[in-house]
């Protein structure tokens, strides 16, 4: 803790907050989703990254 407060001001300077932004990014990127998709013969497949609405009427 000593150490944190003898370094505050390196710490929250544009070097250490980009260090520690990069740092985390690293963590981040590890749990971003990601798609896959197989099919097989004659099938219709749909990959989104959100929802699909299929058949219905926006209308009413």
């Amino acid at each position: 803790m000593s150490w944190l407060i003898e370094n505050k001001e390196w710490i929250f300077s544009g070097v250490g907050v980009s260090l520690i932004v990069f740092i985390l990014s690293l963590f981040s990127k590890n749990k971003q989703l990601k798609q896959s998709q197989t099919s097989g013969n004659d099938s219709k497949n749909y990959q989104a990254g959100g929802d699909i609405k299929m058949g219905q009427d926006d209308d009413k």
